[in-house]
Formats: C-alpha cells, structure tokens, sequence
C-alpha cells in the first residue's frame, strides 16, 4: 500500500504546479466524509445528509488545503517570507507551512476576539506575529499594501493558488459519493472556499468556473470530466457578519463565529459568480442559531467543530425543513474547523452538568444509573 503524502501528489495532475516544485506537505487532505444519522431521523429528512469534517487537516481547519499548494507556489518561485491576515485558522496554517518549508511567517492579527486555540498554534509554529488596531478589514487592505513594495508572498485567498488546494476537498467528495452531491452548504466568511469548491465541482464535470479562469481557459492543467453535474451551492453567513445578504460590505462585523466575522469579502465576485452559476443561494443564521447548532452535532453525532463551521448545517438543516432543499437529496455540509479551535466558547459559563459525589462505589453507581440512556 502506497502512503499518503498529501494532496499535492495526490492531485497534482489537477493543479497549476510545476513538475518539480517540491511539494510543502504535512498530510492534509483525505478528511472524513461522515454520514450523519440521529439528526435526520430528528427533523424526518429521508435523504443523505453528510458533514466533510475539515477540522481533521493538520492544524485543525481546512486552510491546510490551501496553505499547502500557496506556500508549495510561494518556495518554488523563491520567496523567503509569507505574509497574511488572519483571524485565526488562516494564521495557524501558514506558520505551520512556513516552518516546514524553512522560511518566515509574519501574521497580522484583528484587535481581540480571536480564538486563543487558534493564536497559540500561530505562537508555537514560530510566526511572527503583529496585532493591529483593526479588524480583519483593516488586515487585509494592509496586507496588499504591503504586498506590493516588500518581497513576500501573500497566503491569504486572494492568492489564486490557495483556491486550487481547497477545491480538492470537492474532489475528495466526488470520490467519496461515486458522483456530486444534490447540495453542498458551506459556511461564509472571506469567501473563498465556496468558490474554491465550485471550482473543484466545475473541473470534475469537464469544465471551469471564474475562480479556474485565472490560469488560463481552460485551465492550464487537467479537468478530465469524473462527473456529469454539480451541486447547488448554498452559502451561510453569521447574521451580524453577512455582506451578502446585505448587498454591500459590513463595516463592524460582529459575531461569536470569529472564522467568519469578516465584513468585507476578499472573493465577493467569485463567491456571487458560482452562487448564481449553481442555481444556489446565501442565507444568515443568528449567533444563537449557530451555537445550538453546535451543541445539537457534537451531543448527538459525536463530531465537535468551531462555532463559524456549524454556520453551514445550521443553514442546512433550516433549508430541510422549509423544503428548499427537497426531500430525499444528498446534502454535504463543511465544517471548516475543529471545535477545539475555540474551546472558550464551550466553557464560558463553566463545567455545566458536573455531578460530585462521595469517593465510594455505592455513590458512583447511583449516579451512573440515574444518568444511563
């Protein structure tokens, strides 16, 4: 059996690298597609209800996908330094493949509410990190301000390169299902990884989308048709960070869901382009919505993600049951980090539901029994 060694020699025929760009790789990829079952026999819903759990990537989110082949591009063309704003999964995966790769990260934080989880992974990979008085916004203007007169690369996904390692997470769905699903739902921040899922849709039925377009039409590398259709993509975004359903960028964006509490957009166009292009939509779920929605996936299919990731089942399973999504569909949902990420969110009115009782066996067995299922 052949191991893995990531998706860069996974894909490569699919990708826009050199033959001999030496692939910076720390085993992303091959995430779980994991059928969910107790929660539709909650709401009813007779079809397929699936969640691709990125959270299971190296560092906890699926930022690796794209950080791989970004930082992969970036070595290859010589650069000694990455650079990016964050508000927290991207930082944690460019100095983890910054440091694999032997050159510096330099990070860009918002002023406060970024998960600690996320800020220590930027720490301990060795980033150099720089906390601005600003939010994510003012990160990113800052970014291509400096992009364009100091000699690094950028890795955030205006990086064209970031998209096409994220797009794999479409392949691997494909490969997974023996075809695409009916519905593909996906949380929205920066919206980058719902273009780069359309994109990765479009090449495996033979085509391209907007977000491909940028190497060339068609793409400069392989799009061999394995399908012959493509989801609908459905696009929810944190009710005080939503940029789409407001028609316009949002200027304080707030919101618990701090993976996706950007008000402006760095792939607003792509984002539109293959909401339209699939016949999809967006939508926005309330924080309260988000967080039960979180709680309601870990305590009953045992799969634990961050608050922004459960945007998108959130928004699904509302869909399910107002019948915009028809009965009996495949429907996959990403879930974009590991709860872990941002555990104080979990914790913040303390252990809740601890039970104490005397050091002795008769005390413990009652409890177990009033408390079996």
């Amino acid at each position: 059996m052949t191991r893995y060694t990531g998706l860069i020699d996974a894909y490569r025929s699919r990708l826009p690298l050199a033959p001999d760009a030496r692939a910076i790789s720390l085993g992303e990829g091959r995430t779980p597609l994991i059928r969910l079952e107790h929660i539709p026999r909650q709401i009813g819903f007779e079809g397929e209800l699936y969640v691709k759990f990125e959270g299971l990537n190296p560092t906890g989110s699926f930022k690796d996908r794209g950080m791989t082949v970004a930082v992969t591009q970036a070595v290859h063309e010589g650069a000694r330094a990455v650079i990016c704003a964050s508000t927290g999964n991207t930082s944690a995966a460019a100095a983890a493949y910054a440091v694999r790769a032997g050159i510096t990260a330099f990070v860009l934080i918002p002023d406060g509410k970024i998960a600690l989880g996320k800020l220590a992974q930027a720490v301990v990979h060795g980033a150099v990190v720089i906390q601005i008085q600003g939010n994510f916004d003012d990160g990113m203007r800052l970014v291509k301000q400096i992009g364009e007169t100091t000699p690094v690369a950028i890795v955030n996904s205006i990086n064209p390169y970031r998209l096409q390692g994220q797009k794999t997470a479409a392949f691997e769905i494909v490969e997974a299902l023996g075809r695409a699903p009916d519905y593909h739902c996906l949380p929205v921040g920066n919206a980058g990884n719902i273009s780069a899922y359309w994109m990765g849709y479009s090449e495996m039925s033979g085509g391209h989308s907007d977000a491909s377009a940028a190497f060339g039409t068609p793409p400069a590398y392989e799009t061999t048709a394995l399908v012959d259709r493509r989801p609908v993509m459905a696009g929810y975004q944190a009710a005080g960070a939503a940029p789409f359903l407001r028609g316009a960028p949002v200027a304080e964006p707030e919101t618990v869901a701090t993976a996706i509490r950007i008000g402006h957009p760095q792939s607003w166009e792509l984002a539109w382009a293959a909401q339209k292009a699939s016949g999809g939509w967006f939508d926005e779920c309330s924080d309260a919505e988000i967080l039960a929605t979180q709680k309601q996936l870990a305590a009953t299919e045992g799969v634990f993600c961050e608050p922004a990731s459960a945007a998108s089942l959130c928004g699904a399973l509302r869909d399910i049951r107002s019948g915009r999504i028809a009965a009996g569909s495949t429907v996959v949902c990403t879930l974009t980090g590991n709860g872990l990420k941002d555990p104080d969110i979990v914790m913040k009115d303390g252990l809740q539901g601890l039970i104490r009782v005397p050091a002795e066996r008769g005390a413990v067995e009652q409890a177990l029994l009033a408390h079996m299922k």
